[in-house]
């Protein structure tokens, strides 16, 4: 059985709370992998906002520019495993000076 802490007091769950604490478990794996899918979408529309600029009529988009907002345009198509994901959303550093180390993520 899985024990609890209630209290500063640990006991055994209740066959109620054991079923209570898996289908939360069940619910957060289910989502997990959707939920870093939706970090990276975000990160990724953001960086694409940050370049629209560069499509103006006055401004000239360089190729490696093209490129990178196309591989940003690509991610959720060619990155479909949890590994992946966990790649593309791994850090380095600390608050408030954390940075993503993917290199997609960095300008060309």
């Amino acid at each position: 059985m899985v024990q609890i802490n209630i209290n500063g007091i640990n006991r055994e769950m209740t066959a109620e709370e054991l079923a209570e604490y898996n289908q939360i478990q069940a619910d957060y794996n289910a989502t997990r992998v959707e939920n870093k899918l939706k970090q990276i979408r975000i990160m990724r529309d953001k960086k694409l906002q940050e370049t629209d600029y560069l499509g103006a009529s006055d401004q000239t988009m360089s190729e490696a520019m093209k490129t990178r907002r196309q591989e940003w345009r690509d991610l959720p198509q060619n990155n479909t495993t949890e590994e992946q994901y966990d790649a593309l959303l791994e850090t380095q550093g600390t608050a408030p000076n954390i940075t993503l180390t993917h290199t997609v993520w960095s300008k060309p």
